[in-house]
């Protein structure tokens, strides 16, 4: 999928970051974020993140919800959904209460399900205890 689909499927974007754009570091959000350019680091968030098409993401994720059209070489927690758009190209294990795969993707990694996403606190937990809590189910 193009683009324009994952654009479609917002109705507000907090932030977008541009192709442009390389960032190092953690990104914390509150709302969503849309990245198309590079990012290395740790991503935090409650809100939706968007990875455009063209976008490579170095990064452990941890999110409420992530949709992917570009490259992610790292983890992913989205403790509500995480849909991977055609285009998309996922290196590492994903853990989400619901999983959307389009035909077409690469994904290269475990899926694990979460039954349920209240049991995952991802600001007050520590890295150790957030693996159990989430490992466990």
């Amino acid at each position: 999928m193009s683009k324009k689909s994952i654009r479609n499927t917002t109705r507000r974007m907090g932030t977008t970051l541009g192709k442009e754009t390389v960032f190092a570091g953690v990104m914390r959000f509150t709302e969503s974020l849309q990245i198309n350019g590079n990012l290395k680091g740790e991503i935090i968030s409650t809100g939706t993140l968007y990875i455009e098409e063209g976008a490579v993401i170095d990064a452990d994720i941890q999110v409420g919800s992530v949709v992917i059209a570009g490259v992610v070489n790292g983890n992913i927690i989205a403790t509500d959904k995480l849909e991977i758009m055609t285009s998309g190209k996922v290196y590492g294990n994903i853990r989400t209460a619901r999983l959307r795969i389009a035909d077409g993707v690469v994904f290269k990694g475990k899926c694990d399900m979460i039954r349920d996403p209240k049991t995952v606190d991802i600001f007050s937990a520590r890295v150790e205890k957030l693996k159990k809590t989430v490992g466990g189910v």
